[in-house]
């Protein structure tokens, strides 16, 4: 059980201290603990927190990014609210460690697992606004989301991986971008899959995930680094 001193910890890494710890907690709870999604898991926060973000996302790039179309607007906010954006804020502040899991997620490395990060991360954005409004949740969120000019710049590099793979290799329009995915079960019947990115049938990167698009994103995110590039 998680003790205050943890809660103390994750509310100095958002930046905000809950005056009802009971939203804090229900975000921070998987449906694998809670014994199922309508029993006291987090996954109706993530609805919710994905609105807030969403929004949030939506107002900062329209009042910023003024000479950018509609299109534009929607492809960077994509990239911004994407699972692997999520993930990524996730980890900045070790959100994993403070997850209520149940033993079999537990046990199969369900703190690390991307989309878990990712939907967790999205509740508390909930439980912020649910605690203390709209405006704590912008700036608890705005705490995590790239700096305009860095946007601008092009400094940082938006999109889902396979995205920004495709993008990298487009320099080349004689190369041609392929993945293979093979699925797997291990003896407790949890599938995984793996998967190879291939450049011209060659492999440059491989993935494993719980879905074929995650194990793919994987693939393409080591591919992009063995290229030398950064991933947010």
């Amino acid at each position: 059980m998680r003790n205050s001193e943890d809660f103390e910890e994750l509310e100095r890494a958002i930046g905000y201290t809950f005056k009802t710890r009971m939203y804090l907690k229900r975000a921070l709870t998987h449906s694998s603990y809670s014994g199922g999604k309508n029993n006291g898991s987090n996954e109706r926060l993530e609805f919710l927190g994905d609105a807030v973000l969403q929004l949030t996302v939506s107002r900062y790039l329209f009042t910023n990014m003024t000479t950018v179309p509609e299109g534009g607007l929607t492809k960077l906010r994509a990239s911004i609210v994407c699972e692997n954006s999520l993930y990524n804020f996730a980890k900045k502040i070790d959100l994993g460690k403070y997850i209520y899991l149940g033993k079999g997620e537990e046990m199969t490395g369900g703190r690390e697992r991307r989309s878990i990060l990712a939907d967790a991360f999205e509740a508390v954005i909930a439980a912020v606004y649910l605690d203390g409004g709209f405006d704590e949740a912008q700036a608890m969120i705005m705490r995590f989301v790239p700096d305009i000019e860095d946007i601008k710049s092009g400094k940082v590099r938006l999109g889902d991986y396979k995205t920004i793979l495709q993008e990298i290799i487009q320099q080349n329009p004689e190369e041609k971008i392929s993945y293979e995915v093979t699925e797997n079960e291990d003896d407790h019947h949890h599938k995984e899959f793996s998967a190879n990115v291939l450049l011209n049938d060659q492999v440059i990167g491989s993935g494993v995930g719980k879905s074929k698009k995650e194990a793919e994103q994987a693939a393409a995110k080591e591919a992009i680094e063995l290229m030398g590039y950064e991933t947010n």
